[in-house]
């Protein structure tokens, strides 16, 4: 219980040093346009967006300072968006997730860098519509490399899903731009289903499929009947989001889907 709680804690860390990620790096790799480029993620020093003042200690205490600050700069006074308090907290629940489920672990610290890519590359295709090379290509490449591991998926699971997943989804895409003459996924799309199929092996691509279509889909109907209709009806589907959360979800669920057995 006490290692819990201190993956607890130790998490939220990490979701804040996450939230810079998020928030940097769609800047730093050029897939926004923005005034200032960041020379990197972990420097400088965290500072407000609006009135760009370095925060002090006190001031990135994760949640709490949130919390204290009422979702607002001490000293200009503008909001803090509520997606950083999130991923805090979504970032506690992760490692605290991980820790509970396989100890002290090469195996925890692997399911937990998935779910911490998984929820970056989420958050910054939604706010962003980018799925980046900079975070995909690592997530593909650490889910082989943890095939090896004992709870792993087995390097032969891994290859194919890699394989599977990214070929066939690669396929899907190119076919429909040729019959529809425009994008129907995006490569980061692609890249995000091999790195899938390599963490949670070829067996579980088609229930990854379904939850992120049935997902996506529920979306799109919540958004028409909230009389955002027009809206839902026009707007592009950003599917990394869907796609994370399916894969986070089947990963979870057992060693990594008891349901394929």
């Amino acid at each position: 219980m006490a290692a819990v709680t201190i993956a607890l804690l130790l998490g939220t860390i990490l979701g804040s040093f996450l939230n810079v990620v998020i928030s940097r790096g769609p800047r730093k790799w050029g897939l926004v346009e923005s005034a200032d480029r960041p020379a990197g993620l972990a420097f400088p020093a965290s500072q407000c967006e609006n009135c760009h003042r370095k925060l002090s200690a006190h001031e990135l205490v994760p949640v709490a300072s949130y919390i204290a600050l009422r979702g607002t700069c001490r000293a200009c006074g503008a909001a803090i968006g509520l997606r950083h308090l999130l991923v805090e907290i979504a970032g506690g629940a992760i490692l605290a997730l991980a820790v509970w489920r396989h100890g002290v672990s090469a195996d925890a610290a692997a399911m937990a860098v998935l779910l911490f890519l998984l929820l970056a590359l989420a958050v910054i295709d939604a706010e962003t519509g980018y799925l980046p090379d900079a975070l995909t290509w690592p997530l593909l490449a650490l889910g082989l490399a943890a095939s090896f591991l004992p709870g792993g998926t087995g390097p032969l699971q891994a290859a194919l899903g890699a394989a599977i997943g990214g070929g066939g989804l690669w396929l899907l895409a190119t076919l429909y731009k040729r019959f529809r003459h425009r994008d129907g996924l995006g490569g980061g799309d692609v890249k995000l289903l091999a790195a899938g199929g390599a963490w949670c092996g070829a067996y579980a691509l088609p229930v990854i499929l379904l939850v992120a279509s049935l997902s996506g889909l529920l979306a799109a109907v919540a958004g028409m009947v909230l009389g955002q209709k027009e809206r839902a009806m026009t707007a592009e589907l950003r599917f990394g989001p869907y796609l994370a959360g399916a894969i986070a979800l089947v990963y979870a669920i057992g060693e990594p889907l008891a349901l394929a057995s």
